[in-house]
């Protein structure tokens, strides 16, 4: 894949060459990073090369004008409080978050830092910001909050597969925006006359039961929500579901990568890249609390058709000739 190409040097930016120079001459800006998946994964290295990448466009460089602290969960959320307040003792000069419940630790552990949001699901129902066009406080930054999105997906699956009457619904406890993801599911399952099967996954000793639930309600296909734990074992997930022959709907391009049916979903990547250009702005002097979040305006469409061949699947020339990307 053309873009597993930056993966490999995704790290190498670091020290690349400054494109431009930054604000303030002579200044080191320190960035923190409160993440869920490490850099020593490929979908971390991926997303969040993005975002330095986005720096670098800026005239932000790692070693020459810019530190980063990055510390992750590996989608263990109960250890956010203490990161978070580790990067706060840092004194970094911005937390960069990927989630909404990131972006809650860090909230409370500093009201004076900012916090970017490089994508989170819904930060308004999540009570991390007031509004979307003024979110006060000390967080901005990008949404990816869609609420048709689970029904597109919904109806994107019934495209495919159009016998299907009962999706998996794959949710993490540990995360608010996959409940909210399942309540939005169930809506629009309704209005499709489709039923909504969701299963609790609490950690990744939970997946051979999830799949095994799910089949004992004789589910015909899968959704998988936003989450750093799901992303973590994306590898898994997409086994499983293979192993179990369900056509599977993934929210970022990695899983289908990584073998998935199909994705369809805003542009992480594109939002983790543009958060860049909200840190460039805090910097030089805008004040968080005063910059309106932005909502996805850019979506992908994946099919890995290996995948489709092997489930039997006859994908309609119609739904491909809308992807942005078809896998061989």
């Amino acid at each position: 894949m053309r873009r597993r190409a930056f993966v490999s040097g995704a790290l190498a930016l670091l020290a690349a060459p400054l494109a431009a120079e930054a604000q303030q001459a002579g200044k080191v800006y320190r960035v923190g990073i409160l993440g869920n998946v490490p850099l020593t994964d490929a979908e971390g290295q991926h997303l969040w090369g993005g975002f330095i990448q986005g720096l670098r466009a800026l005239g932000y460089v790692e070693g020459r004008n810019l530190t980063i602290e990055h510390r992750s969960s590996e989608g263990r959320y109960e250890r956010l409080p203490a990161l978070a307040a580790e990067l706060v003792r840092l004194r970094v000069d911005v937390i960069v978050v990927p989630a909404d419940q990131n972006a809650l630790a860090a909230k409370q552990a500093t009201q004076t830092i900012p916090i970017v949001m490089a994508g989170n699901a819904d930060p308004v129902s999540a009570g991390v910001v007031a509004s979307l066009a003024r979110p006060g406080g000390n967080v901005t930054g990008l949404s990816i909050a869609a609420p048709e999105i689970t029904g597109k997906q919904l109806e994107l699956l019934r495209e495919m597969v159009p016998r299907i009457s009962r999706v998996g619904f794959f949710w993490h406890p540990g995360n608010p925006s996959t409940e909210d993801a399942m309540r939005l599911g169930h809506v629009a399952a309704r209005s499709l006359r489709v039923q909504l099967q969701a299963v609790p996954v609490r950690g990744p000793d939970d997946f051979e039961e999830a799949f095994a639930a799910i089949n004992r309600e004789h589910v015909e296909a899968l959704l998988i929500p936003v989450d750093g734990l799901f992303v973590l074992h994306r590898t898994r997930i997409v086994n499983l579901a293979a192993k179990n022959q369900l056509p599977t709907m993934y929210p970022q391009s990695g899983y289908v990568e990584a073998g998935g049916l199909i994705v369809y979903a805003p542009s992480l990547y594109n939002s983790f890249r543009r958060a860049a250009v909200y840190v460039d702005k805090i910097f030089k002097g805008a004040k968080p609390g005063e910059l309106p979040i932005e909502q996805p305006t850019k979506f992908e469409l994946v099919i890995n058709m290996k995948t489709a061949k092997a489930l039997g699947l006859t994908i309609p020339p119609s739904l491909l000739l809308r992807a942005d990307q078809v896998i061989e």
